[in-house]
């Protein structure tokens, strides 16, 4: 049977599941993986593997560690921040009634069961923003347009059936014309309403916290490198409350004992990170893809900084009809490569994706850069190449086959 090989190589395992040997260029994308995580997440799983453990203890030292790194007065360790996002809802909703626990999430008679969310906030990251409050038992009350939310939105919407405000923080959400988090936590607190933050993909640690958010909930996976979890922290009494749902709605969440020792792992090796230098790899891959795209024919490309403001860049390559390709036929073109080059390709109907510089092995920098050139050099191109962007689930829906 083959096992990892020594060096660290992450082929050995796809080669046997029959998997592409892909290239990640997309960011810390559940649906690739996640992240690459560090060796020191892997250890800790590992080692407590085949340990038995008393959970609650476990997750008592895991708040330990949360509650050091982020600032809260507590914290424990999830499925994923979707399931935290859930948790932290009920919370809201039943307290340390444990019956209340066990009656959601159809039983909300005498709970409150509305969560106010911006309506610029309610995105897909894979599923439906509002179906983790959904699963709570609770009620998704929108306020504001897609375009603006004002502060009168917010405030009329809480009502005595108000159990918290979700504030989103993701690229996904509309970048403008949304409350600021101050600004949606002042309204809510004036009111008596907690601030539950979705800071899945966020870099900083404390700052939501510190900016005053109730309970934050972060992906373990994403920029933290560690295993598929979330990170559910904050005011001690409404984390409490969010822990209690493993008795009820979050028993189809449960996180395994390797998660949890993984992702403390992962939060104490970000302390002893080396931001700067990990900082100048990605600007040295940025640059050079940006060199590569240079000069070829309907091809620009720049760099922009992250739009929630993540201490990173990445590079937007724009496509136009000269380089006979469209947008999303390049992304395309990539992927069907070998090796296969999955690019960020959220916004190609606007003729242009991104090239993310953070989950890459050692020499997979330039193995980009000279696809790039290639596809964009050869004097052939594929059938799709003009594609048009669609939205298209037929794939999805046919899974397995």
């Amino acid at each position: 049977m083959k096992t990892y090989s020594a060096n660290g190589s992450n082929t050995t395992i796809r080669e046997r599941l029959g998997l592409r040997p892909i290239i990640n260029v997309s960011g810390t994308m559940t649906a690739l993986g996640a992240s690459i995580i560090v060796p020191e997440a892997i250890a800790a799983m590992s080692e407590i593997a085949s340990q038995w453990v008393e959970m609650d203890d476990l997750q008592r030292a895991a708040s330990t560690v949360v509650a050091r790194l982020t600032g809260g007065e507590a914290g424990f360790i999830t499925a994923c921040c979707a399931s935290g996002i859930t948790m932290a809802i009920a919370g809201t909703m039943t307290g340390t009634n444990l019956l209340a626990v066990e009656r959601l999430p159809d039983d909300t008679e005498g709970l409150k069961s509305e969560v106010i969310v911006q309506l610029g906030h309610i995105v897909n990251y894979g599923a439906p923003i509002d179906q983790s409050i959904r699963l709570a038992g609770a009620r998704t009350v929108p306020a504001g347009t897609v375009s603006v939310t004002q502060d009168y939105h917010v405030r009329e919407a809480i009502r005595d059936r108000t159990a918290a405000g979700l504030y989103v923080v993701a690229h996904h959400t509309v970048q403008y014309g949304m409350l600021s988090l101050e600004e949606f936590c002042e309204i809510c607190h004036a009111k008596g309403v907690p601030v539950i933050v979705d800071a899945a993909s966020e870099y900083d640690l404390r700052s939501f916290l510190a900016r005053g958010a109730d309970i934050v909930v972060y992906s373990g996976h994403k920029f933290l490198s560690g295993p598929t979890s979330g990170i559910v922290t904050g005011r001690k009494d409404l984390v409490r409350a969010a822990y209690l749902q493993n008795r009820g709605v979050a028993r189809a969440m449960k996180v395994g004992k390797e998660s949890i020792a993984g992702t403390m792992a992962a939060l104490e090796a970000w302390e002893r990170r080396d931001h700067a230098r990990i900082r100048k790899r990605e600007e040295a891959a940025l640059h050079l893809w940006h060199d590569a795209l240079q000069g070829l024919p309907g091809i620009a490309a720049h760099l922009i900084p992250d739009p929630t403001g993540n201490p990173l860049d990445r590079l937007q390559v724009f496509v136009t009809p000269e380089s006979r390709f469209t947008a999303a036929g390049l992304a395309l073109a990539l992927a069907a490569g070998s090796p296969p080059i999955i690019v960020r390709n959220h916004e190609v109907e606007r003729g242009h994706f991104f090239l993310d510089p953070c989950n890459l092995h050692p020499g997979e920098a330039e193995i980009v850069a000279e696809r790039l050139r290639a596809v964009l050099s050869a004097a052939e191109r594929p059938a799709d190449a003009m594609k048009s962007a669609r939205k298209d689930s037929a794939s999805t829906s046919r899974w397995p086959d």
